[in-house]
């Protein structure tokens, strides 16, 4: 029998190569002779393909399987899931870009409804207090400490970035500040006199005083839009007037005046707060204005009023000394209050569309107050209101309208 074993015959010299010595598999480094590809779909539907290489010398071998197949696995794996997650990012930034608009429209809807929040409770506090405590200066002037207070928190606690005033912005910022204090002044003068809806259809006039000012002023001169939307408005208001049951002409020129004042900041604004390195962000601007328009309005209160805000002057006076400071505070927050968040708005949206939503927010005032206060409305006078506030809506809308050019 024939032995299986193997012997080498002496006439065979090892030194020599062997002559199919390239064909034998040898151990060594991989090389990309071979491939095999493979094709993965992802979860999303994306179809992504990858190549597995091994050496063709090694392709049935052991070692190449060990050493060849694995390391290029797993590289190939991680390229695929970096194309998948590639392909998946358009689809989920649309979807983060939409949820974020959505976020900015609840945000900005919240805004509007603490606008009119703020505003509605100020003037139903202030003129409680008002029509127990006729001192209108210092119910001012306790408002605007109220916002001094209010502004130095939010400066002290890194609320809001304190500004650097230079002594010329101070300058141009005094003016606004005088007649920002007078507008405030007389608006209380004229709660204080007549009814809450009364004082808000004759403010309702503040266009008409912005077009007149701008004209006078900035030589902006209106349109044939902007002067036809008045006229609603002028007769709108004439005719509340006439049949307004709480009318007295101390209250109806306080709150003519107010439409002045507040329309003549607007304006000087304009014309003194040009330069881009004066100017102010609205929310600064205002809180520089309060606390000035407290310093102006502090000597004048208790010269020309007296100091009638203490205990022992209430409890004399027979007044609720706590019913009257907790209404007053109140209203001075919400005064302060549904300042920064108009603001804040004015920050967001288009000057137009503040405009109209301030039209609304005027609206909506005007009938709380009515429900509130009981205050008797005759079908006339609804009428006056209802078609001066619609020529306040009108002039927010032909407002943007330019006149063509030659």
């Amino acid at each position: 029998m024939q032995s299986s074993a193997f012997a080498f015959s002496p006439s065979i010299s090892l030194s020599k190569p062997l002559k199919h010595a390239a064909s034998l598999p040898r151990f060594r480094p991989i090389s990309l002779s071979s491939s095999k590809s493979v094709d993965l779909a992802s979860s999303n539907g994306v179809s992504t393909s990858y190549s597995i290489r091994t050496p063709a010398a090694l392709s049935s071998s052991r070692f190449g399987s060990a050493f060849g197949s694995a390391p290029s696995l797993v590289e190939d794996r991680r390229r695929c899931d970096l194309a998948v997650r590639a392909t998946s990012v358009p689809e989920s930034a649309g979807e983060s870009e939409e949820s974020g608009k959505m976020a900015r429209t609840l945000q900005l809807g919240a805004l509007f409804g603490l606008w009119y929040l703020f505003n509605i409770y100020f003037n139903i506090y202030n003129k409680q207090v008002l029509k127990v405590f006729p001192f209108p200066l210092t119910v001012t002037l306790g408002q605007f400490v109220v916002g001094t207070i209010l502004v130095m928190l939010m400066w002290g606690l890194n609320l809001y970035k304190r500004p650097k005033i230079s002594g010329a912005q101070l300058v141009a910022i005094l003016p606004l500040a005088f007649v920002h204090t007078l507008g405030n002044l007389f608006t209380n003068m004229s709660l204080g006199k007549v009814s809450v809806s009364f004082t808000h259809t004759i403010k309702a006039m503040e266009p008409f005083f912005s077009v007149v000012l701008s004209a006078m002023f900035l030589g902006e001169f209106p349109t044939i839009w902007v002067l036809s939307s008045l006229l609603p408005i002028v007769g709108g208001v004439a005719l509340a007037s006439a049949t307004e049951a709480s009318f007295n002409w101390s209250g109806f020129w306080s709150a003519m005046a107010s439409n002045l004042t507040n329309q003549s900041r607007n304006v000087l604004s304009k014309k003194f707060m040009v330069k881009k390195e004066d100017s102010l962000d609205n929310i600064t601007l205002f809180s520089i204005i309060t606390i000035m328009s407290f310093f102006l309005l502090a000597p004048v209160s208790i010269f020309m009023e007296g100091i009638k805000f203490t205990p022992s002057y209430l409890q004399s006076a027979g007044l609720d000394m706590g019913n009257i400071y907790i209404k007053s505070l109140l209203a001075a927050l919400c005064f302060h209050a549904y300042q920064q968040v108009s603001y804040m708005i004015l920050q967001r949206v288009s000057p137009v569309t503040h405009s109209v939503g301030n039209c609304v927010k005027r609206v909506v005032v005007i009938v709380t107050s009515v429900l509130f206060f009981r205050t008797p409305v005759s079908p006339v006078n609804s009428l006056g209101t209802g078609v001066a506030l619609a020529g306040v809506f009108l002039y927010s809308r032909v407002k943007r309208i330019k006149p063509k050019t030659a």
